[in-house]
């Protein structure tokens, strides 16, 4: 043996050290039970019911770096018809909450629209708290054809 390194084997050990550089970067996506400790934690121990919000976000995304949503809740925005807060959670992302909102009786209406950040296809979720203790939620399956958190 010559003490010479084959190309193939020089490939290998690059390929292998740069994973093992990255890995400290690396995150892994949220679980299921990860999404479902944070919607138990912001529905304060009631069952968030299906109704009263609407998610409006596309199916399928080209890039999950800018998706537009819209999240409206149907209420008189007065007395216990009020929404408190509404949370938005990616059940594919690093991080499920991506965000939380809140209102008030000054708010004049419960619609917030923004742009999400989504690292893979995968569930988005929209919960409402009302000031009547109630919680509802609407959940979207979104194919994202290009990640947009890169870690």
């Amino acid at each position: 043996m010559t003490g010479s390194i084959s190309r193939r084997h020089l490939l290998g050990l690059t390929a292998a050290a740069t994973g093992f550089a990255l890995l400290p970067f690396a995150r892994a996506l949220a679980s299921p039970e990860a999404v479902a400790d944070e919607i138990a934690t912001f529905a304060e121990g009631q069952t968030p019911q299906s109704g009263k919000v609407r998610l409006l976000i596309s199916d399928r995304v080209e890039n999950g770096s800018a998706v537009p949503v819209t999240i409206e809740v149907d209420s008189a925005m007065e007395g216990d018809d009020r929404v408190e807060s509404v949370m938005l959670l990616g059940e594919g992302n690093p991080n499920p909450v991506v965000a939380t909102f809140h209102f008030s009786a000054l708010s004049g209406s419960a619609v917030v629209s923004t742009r999400v950040r989504l690292a893979a296809s995968q569930k988005v979720v929209a919960v409402a708290r009302m000031a009547d203790g109630s919680v509802w939620r609407a959940d979207r399956d979104v194919d994202v054809a290009i990640g947009g958190c890169v870690t």
